[in-house]
């Protein structure tokens, strides 16, 4: 049986150049993302790093940092890494796999997954939950966000490199069920439909603030 983790880091160790030179300025053109990631920041000041888990090439990292967070980035393909320590060698980047996290329990101060949660299959979200869930600290907030559907796009080519690529929808409220059976605490959930064309893929949208909690 194939490994679909492998296929996943060595689809994006493919593509992570052209990823980055076509995804790193879209915050530019999504407004509610640059509000809601401000937002996250304000809330979380003083309660530890910030980690952005699934980082791509590091541009939402940035973001935060530039908001005054202390954030480092994770992400399972080497080839991101590469490309968010070229472009940000201001922050730490490293590689890591969201469903088996190396660092201690309850040493991060929060968590930003901005559509990293869309390539664990169903029957495996509520583990990654968990793990994020082990590593924050009690209080810690997830920021968590995802394309809204029930259907499965798969990929076996993206601008022009081969991949093996599956984009899994999530309905909201089955989302929220995961979130609280991996122990969270649901605070907001919000929608949004797509920005034009040229900024997104057309996909409606939703984020989640969940926090754990404190004891």
């Amino acid at each position: 049986m194939p490994d679909e983790t492998d296929d996943l880091q060595s689809s994006y160790d493919r593509i992570a150049g052209e990823y980055a030179n076509r995804i790193t300025g879209e915050l530019a053109g999504k407004p509610m993302d640059r509000e809601l990631l401000t937002r996250f920041v304000d809330q979380t000041q003083g309660k530890g790093p910030i980690c952005d888990l699934g980082c791509g090439p590091g541009h939402v990292a940035d973001f935060l940092h530039q908001q005054g967070a202390t954030v480092f980035g994770i992400d399972r393909s080497a080839g991101m890494v590469e490309q968010a320590r070229r472009l940000y060698p201001h922050l730490e980047f490293r590689e890591g796999d969201m469903l088996a996290l190396e660092d201690d329990a309850g040493t991060w101060g929060s968590v930003v997954a901005f559509y990293s949660i869309i390539h664990i299959p169903p029957e495996q979200v509520t583990d990654a939950l968990r793990e994020i869930r082990r590593v924050l600290k009690p209080g810690g907030l997830l920021l968590l966000s995802f394309h809204v559907g029930d259907e499965v796009r798969h990929f076996d080519a993206l601008w022009g490199y081969p991949v093996n690529l599956d984009f899994i929808f999530f309905a909201p409220a089955t989302m929220e069920g995961y979130l609280r059976e991996a122990g969270f605490d649901v605070i907001e959930t919000i929608e949004r439909p797509p920005y034009p064309e040229d900024v997104e893929a057309q996909t409606r949208r939703a984020y989640i603030f969940a926090r754990k909690p404190e004891c």
